[in-house]
């Protein structure tokens, strides 16, 4: 019986196919498909909106007191076109689905996947805005078990939602606390998985995975800094000259300044953490900062998306969390829907041999034409995509020494 061949499609599907099962933390990311672009394709600058969460304020009272509906709306694009191209013979496609998978297709996926779960940690800096480590003599050392429970403690106060948390660890910060918490999972079985594999499933009210591509930070040489004017708000404070420097992702305090539960607006005693959002040079007059700095109404009344308990006051201290000039792994507590990876349809040209396929919410391409210049037949895999971290205040990142 003759061999039947591969078709481009069947390779796509394939791929695709693929994607899901090669990388941790892509695996567990809210991951949306846009099928408005199925006839035409997609290109390189299409955009998405996105509807963020409603906030209101709470009446006390039998008197109505109506708040306009202020709706927040966010624009995810599809900035980003990444791909591997390859080259193969003719006879490979006479392989069985799986034997060409697993030498050209598997190889190939888990290369892109780990770029674009590369890309989308990234984006993490400048958004998450949670930050907590274990340091001793002001160095990060490895996180505990408290460490981890203080981020879980974290996210609900930031009204994540619930027994849905998760944790993604560089593999050295997996091993070593994989000891430190083998006698917390139940039941037995679990334990036996945990001392076969050497690798943790859930624990402490979060579901663990390890991934090579979390991402290391290096924080800025930051030492003094104070605020420049009382009553500011917003996403720029106004700051008198500070010493040393300011990195995006850095994770800063004001004094005086602390956060509130997103639901009920109380204060829940602990000074709010703010991410820095692009770097700031030494003596500079300026930071940007994640969350917006919202306080609370006239006299202390609670308004919608507050995120404070008060403005800081005119001179008041700016504080880094963590030690200056510090490398770290960036291990990130979350939610799935606190970052979203969207894609849609690549365009199908003209005149090729050409596949596209999606699922679960990530759509590929796979084109394969014969380049007459240089006598080979060429395949390129093509993947275009957007992510948004629509709800950072939904992440935690958990620091841990190289």
């Amino acid at each position: 019986m003759a061999n039947s061949l591969l078709t481009i499609q069947m390779i796509a599907r394939e791929a695709v196919r693929l994607w899901k099962n090669t990388n941790a933390f892509m695996r567990n990311l809210d991951t949306q498909y846009d099928d408005q672009y199925a006839r035409e394709g997609a290109k390189i600058g299409s955009s998405l909106r996105i509807r963020l969460p409603v906030d209101f304020t709470v009446r006390t009272g039998a008197a109505a007191s109506f708040q306009d509906v202020s709706e927040q709306f966010t624009t995810l694009t599809l900035a980003t076109q990444q791909g591997v191209d390859m080259s193969f013979p003719s006879i490979d496609l006479t392989l069985s689905v799986d034997d060409f998978a697993e030498r050209y297709i598997a190889p190939a996926v888990n290369n892109l996947a780990g770029q674009v779960a590369v890309a989308v940690m990234s984006g993490a800096e400048g958004g998450v805005c949670n930050y907590i480590d274990n340091e001793a003599a002001g160095a990060i050392i490895t996180p505990t078990i408290n460490t981890f429970l203080t981020a879980n403690a974290i996210l609900d106060t930031q009204s994540a939602p619930t027994l849905n948390h998760r944790v993604v660890t560089n593999p050295f910060t997996d091993a070593r606390i994989a000891g430190a918490l083998s006698g917390l999972f139940n039941p037995a079985t679990e334990i036996s998985e945990q001392y076969r594999s050497g690798a943790m499933k859930n624990a402490l009210g979060l579901d663990w995975m390890k991934d090579q591509t979390v991402i290391q930070h290096t924080s800025g040489s930051f030492s003094a800094g104070t605020v420049s004017g009382a009553g500011q708000s917003g996403t720029s404070i106004a700051t008198n000259a500070i010493t040393g420097t300011l990195a995006k992702g850095d994770i800063i305090t004001f004094a005086g300044v602390n956060g509130v539960n997103r639901i009920t607006k109380a204060d829940y005693g602990q000074l709010r953490q703010f991410v820095v959002t692009g770097p700031v040079a030494s003596s500079g007059t300026s930071i940007g900062i994640y969350p917006a700095l919202i306080p609370p109404g006239a006299g202390g009344a609670a308004v919608q998306y507050q995120t404070v308990t008060a403005s800081p006051a005119n001179s008041a201290t700016i504080s880094l969390v963590g030690p200056a000039s510090a490398t770290y792994r960036k291990n990130i507590a979350f939610v799935p829907e606190a970052v979203t990876m969207a894609t849609a349809d690549l365009e199908i040209p003209p005149d090729v041999q050409a596949g596209r396929d999606q699922f679960d919410g990530v759509s590929m391409r796979m084109v394969r034409q014969y380049i007459v210049g240089t006598d080979q037949t060429g395949t390129r895999l093509d993947i275009v995509y957007g992510y948004l971290w629509v709800r950072p205040e939904w992440a935690v990142v958990i620091a841990d020494a190289l």
